[in-house]
């Protein structure tokens, strides 16, 4: 039980009270009607409070039974009032660590009503996590005290990569295999035929289907040229190799940058499976650390999320032959090659450059960079003048984030040489932008 500001303004009445009766009565007589006061507001207090566990709000909570990394997860408390009117404080105990957005809950219900009140968690580490029990104050009629007590709602949740983001790509792929969005497919550029249709003004001339044409005009003058619809071709094989090496452990925008990286292999993952690829993924260190065979449909990526969900991040140098050799080992069929890592100097550039050089021109290799975009913040930001001296810290700071891409830049300069294709963005956009490419290489048949 706990006392509300009203109680602590009452007794402060008190003492007001026995200053003004210590004019007309002795102090004696002052003080004993002063105690008297309080103890009535003490004892009405407590009643009060008494009275609310009779009379107490039912708590449930409501929550994804898998939260997503790096995503605002919704979670809701449905509260029910009683027999009258309800003040209510609620915290959760959500897991330590985690980002909120409202760390104590209020609300006011009328008797014998349901409300739901809400805040979203931001897990930053995928895993199992413990959520506590719900903790509860409602107000006492007389408004004099809160009483406080926790409802039994422990459990252990788990956290998955961006389960969200998934489910937002795969509503994406949908609408353009349907045709509701502008597809990157163009007419003719595929070599698997999907359909015909109606000449429309722009089309390439070389694709009309005179045959069907002329079967068309004859049972109908009017009938315009049938133009074949080509699309890429189904069913080619789409390799992803994730670093969990040391650069991968580095934090970018309160996420390790392997999370972001597993994100992005999902990602593509499932816009692969989603146009008929069959999709393998390895996760490698200093070797390799897991294998997962290429395979199809869409049941498959829920062979993928389950078997790359525990792994995490190692303090370890990773072997990019290594892996690449493991590869040219189990897939001797052509293949898109992705890896997703990051190189921060030319050793690990070399290195990289080295690995891919072995899959061209057999394999299509692919590097994607994760980088840092406060790298990007502190190169382009201009140096302020305070006076006529410049900040040495940030001027080094800059001097370091220029070198670094500088070299980020010849790096990717000797991996196209190669014959390699290069992606480099921030880490937080480098999924979109990667699934984009991918649906670009297929749409042009590189593959």
């Amino acid at each position: 039980m706990i006392p509300s500001k009203k109680v602590y303004l009452l007794l402060i009445l008190g003492i007001a009270i026995a200053s003004i009766f210590a004019i007309f009565f002795s102090i004696p007589t002052s003080i004993a009607i002063t105690l008297l006061f309080d103890a009535v507001v003490l004892a009405l207090m407590v009643v009060d409070g008494l009275r609310v566990r009779s009379d107490r709000v039912g708590v449930v909570r409501e929550l994804l039974p898998r939260l997503s990394v790096g995503r605002d997860n919704l979670v809701v408390l449905r509260v029910t009032s009683g027999k009258s009117k309800a003040v209510v404080q609620i915290r959760d105990y959500y897991p330590a660590g985690f980002g909120v957005s409202d760390t104590t809950l209020r609300a006011t219900l009328p008797k014998q009503s349901t409300q739901e009140l809400s805040y979203t968690v931001r897990p930053t580490q995928r895993g199992e996590f413990a959520w506590g029990d719900i903790q509860v104050r409602q107000l006492g009629a007389w408004g004099l005290a809160w009483s406080d007590w926790k409802i039994p709602q422990s459990l252990k949740v788990r956290v998955y990569p961006d389960l969200v983001g998934l489910r937002s790509l795969s509503i994406r792929l949908t609408l353009q295999s349907s045709g509701s969005i502008r597809q990157f497919r163009r007419l003719g550029i595929g070599t698997e035929f999907a359909e015909l249709r109606n000449y429309r003004t722009g089309d390439d001339l070389r694709f009309i289907d005179w045959k069907a044409t002329a079967r068309r005009v004859g049972a109908s003058s009017n009938a315009p040229p049938l133009v074949r619809v080509l699309e890429p071709e189904q069913e080619q094989t789409l390799l992803i190799l994730l670093d969990r090496g040391r650069l991968m452990t580095a934090k970018v925008h309160n996420l390790q940058r392997f999370d972001w990286g597993l994100n992005t292999t999902l990602s593509l993952a499932l816009a692969g499976l989603h146009r008929g690829d069959r999709v393998g993924v390895g996760v490698f260190d200093r070797q390799m650390h897991t294998w997962i065979t290429p395979e199809r449909g869409q049941q498959h990526l829920g062979t993928l999320i389950d078997r790359l969900t525990p792994i995490q991040p190692v303090l370890l140098e990773s072997d990019y032959m290594g892996a690449v050799t493991h590869v040219v080992q189990q897939q001797s069929r052509r293949a898109l090659v992705v890896i997703i890592t990051d190189i921060v100097d030319v050793t690990a550039s070399s290195e990289l450059l080295a690995a891919l050089s072995r899959l061209t021109p057999r394999y299509l290799p692919f590097a994607v960079t994760l980088r840092d975009p406060q790298v990007d913040l502190l190169a382009h930001t201009p140096l302020s003048l305070e006076g006529n001296s410049v900040d040495v810290t940030a001027a080094y700071r800059r001097a370091v984030a220029l070198d670094l891409l500088a070299q980020r830049q010849v790096a990717f300069a000797q991996l196209k040489q190669k014959g390699v294709l290069v992606l480099d963005a921030p880490a937080n956009q480098i999924a979109d932008q990667l699934v984009e490419k991918y649906l670009q290489l297929k749409a042009r048949n590189q593959l």
